[in-house]
């Protein structure tokens, strides 16, 4: 056997073993999409039921004085911003030494955890597409094998596998993108409100 020959033959064998994989991917990616969109419009329906129409800016004077939301504000916040301003309050109570430092790394790791949710969305958009694209190609390469024989069978069973995987794929990465968009509009309000809430709690201590 020649070299192209053998270098062929590897290459087919790997790329036919991967269908498996591709294929039980796609499936594992489909299931947590469908567990993230639970929790997804769960987040939605809890947002929606906020009434919108405060500004926290309006309120930095009334927070700076008191050192605490209003309960008027903190109605109108998400519980993932309430949980934050009760632990950057007692952190406040402890008089630390190198307190602007705590204060700073608890934004950072508020803001680190609200990205990370919407990166995790994010890999969908170009992984999922990618696999419906790798699930297409590789049952294409054993069509072509099969029409080769004339195996009629086979390169039915080949392209059912390539479309559907094609639909998956891009059904995923559909949905991932439009999860993407809004997860990243809510996290971007949430840093703007615990970023105008911090300044004005910790104002008084610079």
């Amino acid at each position: 056997m020649n070299l192209l020959g053998l270098l062929q033959t590897i290459i087919y064998t790997i790329s036919s073993g991967l269908l498996y994989p591709v294929m039980a991917l796609l499936v594992v990616l489909f299931v947590w999409m469908v567990v993230f969109a639970g929790g997804f419009f769960a987040e939605w329906l809890g947002r929606k039921r906020i009434k919108r129409n405060v500004d926290i800016a309006q309120y930095l004077g009334q927070i700076q004085r008191e050192q605490k939301l209003p309960e008027n504000v903190k109605m109108h916040l998400p519980p993932q911003v309430n949980v934050y301003v009760e632990k950057l309050v007692a952190l406040l109570k402890e008089n630390d030494d190198f307190l602007q430092e705590k204060v700073e790394a608890l934004i950072q790791e508020k803001e680190m955890e609200l990205s990370k949710e919407v990166d995790r969305i994010r890999l969908v958009v170009r992984v999922g597409p990618s696999l419906g694209l790798m699930g297409t190609l590789i049952p294409m390469g054993t069509g072509l094998a099969a029409l080769s024989r004339g195996d009629m069978v086979a390169i039915t069973s080949s392209l059912i596998i390539a479309f559907t995987t094609t639909v998956v794929g891009l059904a995923l990465g559909i949905l991932a993108h439009f999860f993407t968009t809004v997860k990243n509009r809510w996290v971007q309000e949430d840093i703007r409100n615990i970023e105008l809430i911090t300044e004005a709690m910790t104002r008084s201590i610079k």
